[in-house]
């Protein structure tokens, strides 16, 4: 027994989401140093742990992975005027109340995003942030303060905006950057965070927004640097028929030729969205293994359509799940997610088209995968002590014959416990890391903040 030992024991259910769709019953889970030591059944025999949980009632799964996020979002959650707008008048509508955000309130909206993650199942998330108001040049590091605070793992991604309205694109000119400015803090941002070493708890992707956000000229030279410094690449790709038209206008090709010509299709990059790509593209994206981060609500919320996830998975490329905005979504709820998302294939292709197992897959190792590690998204010997425990007694369980199904045919519940790399971050459905009350009165404040200056 170390001092850093962790059992979890007599477990009803336990889902490993390995390659052989492992389902114990009756099981442990034994951790040290936030590595996973040891997976099986049964009472006997079990190992000794400096700390104990017992969970009879409950069904155990890998920590979810959420790999698309606008986690400074969270303040603009419901916004009237862009209720029932597309994407393209959304962001008109909301990119200049953004406009107005400073530190605190990124990093308020980090804990408060970061809290609902949590207490959904997520025990790592990415984020998207690509609004730098000027004279703001610390957002990035603000959220990895907050989530260190809140203990997640945290893959932010360095998102840039280069290309405003007087140049032909989307934002106002007050949010953009530039693009000299973009490359020298991508650099610092990862000298003085990116941890690649197995188990990290933080590592750095470069993000520029949008094709009518940035110039090529910015997208090959953040692929460059990239390569250069060994982290990922992450953009929103292919995500409406109106970025499509932009693109064809402007640069005369499709998304993903401009993506591949400014040389982002490969391994290392993950797309969020992917909606409209044909089969040849589709084709193309799988021999490069490039990754899709599939957002079903924010996707059917600004009835953008939907990624042809299950002809992507099909053609190779790994695909993960991702909550998106909290102001396109609405909510941050992995779980919920994953629901919408199986859901959301049955109703396109029919009720065999996914199966549970394949959506919890697709919200743990393929987010996983997406994002480049091979050291969580199962319950295996060798990988991250990141456990999601359900408790079946809950109200929208009782009554459900599989548990496993329970997890996503019934109402999306808050998560019982939760352990992130071996901490207890949740135990008995609350945080143990922040108050949460006093986040959320922070919280409440910096969005009246932002919504009283728009009137």
């Amino acid at each position: 027994m170390t001092a850093q030992s962790l059992l979890v024991r007599d477990i009803h259910t336990v889902v490993l989401m390995d390659e052989r769709n492992t389902v114990l019953r009756g099981g442990y889970i034994y951790a040290e140093h936030g590595e996973i030591v040891r997976v099986g059944s049964g009472a006997a025999g079990l190992p000794k742990a400096a700390r104990v949980i017992r969970a009879p009632y409950a069904v155990a799964i890998p920590g979810l992975v959420n790999t698309h996020h606008h986690l400074y979002q969270t303040l603009t959650r419901a916004y009237a005027p862009a209720a029932n707008a597309e994407l393209f008048d959304w962001l008109r509508t909301l990119y200049p109340i953004w406009a107005r955000l400073d530190e605190e309130a990124v990093h308020i909206a980090a804990l408060a995003g970061m809290a609902e993650l949590l207490l959904s199942g997520c025990t790592t998330t990415t984020d998207h942030h690509y609004v730098f108001p000027r004279g703001r040049s610390n957002l990035i590091d603000v959220q990895i303060e907050a989530a260190r605070r809140i203990g997640m793992r945290f893959h932010p991604t360095r998102g840039s905006m280069s290309v405003g309205r007087s140049q032909g694109g989307l934002p106002p000119d007050s949010v953009v950057e530039r693009e000299e400015r973009i490359l020298r803090d991508c650099e610092r941002l990862i000298a003085k965070y990116h941890d690649p070493k197995p188990g990290s708890m933080l590592r750095i992707a470069l993000a520029p927004c949008s094709p009518f956000s940035v110039s090529p000229q910015l997208m090959q030279s953040t692929a460059q640097l990239a390569r250069q410094c060994r982290v990922r690449l992450h953009t929103h790709l292919a995500e409406t028929r109106d970025e499509e038209t932009y693109c064809l206008s402007r640069f005369g090709k499709r998304p993903l030729d401009l993506l591949e010509d400014v040389g982002w299709l490969g391994g290392e990059t993950w797309l969020a969205h992917g909606i409209f790509f044909n089969r040849g593209e589709i084709a193309r994206l799988g021999r490069a293994r490039t990754g899709i981060a599939h957002c079903p609500t924010s996707n059917m919320r600004l009835g953008s359509g939907c990624a042809p996830v299950l002809a992507l998975g099909r053609a190779g490329c790994p695909v993960g799940l991702g909550v998106d905005g909290s102001a396109s979504n609405d909510s941050s709820h992995m779980l919920a997610e994953v629901r919408q998302a199986l859901l959301l294939q049955r109703l396109l292709h029919g009720a065999a088209a996914l199966t549970v197992t394949e959506a919890l897959r697709m919200a743990t190792q393929g987010g996983a995968r997406c994002l480049g590690r091979d050291d969580i998204g199962t319950l295996e010997p060798g990988k991250r002590a990141d456990i999601a425990l359900f408790d079946l007694r809950a109200l929208g369980y009782n009554g459900a014959g599989d548990p496993v199904s329970a997890l996503l045919l019934c109402a999306p519940a808050q998560v019982d416990t939760l352990i992130v790399d071996g901490r207890i971050v949740v135990a008995s459905g609350d945080l143990q890391t922040v108050s949460l009350d006093a986040i959320l009165r922070r919280h409440r404040r910096a969005a009246a903040r932002l919504h009283a200056a728009s009137l």
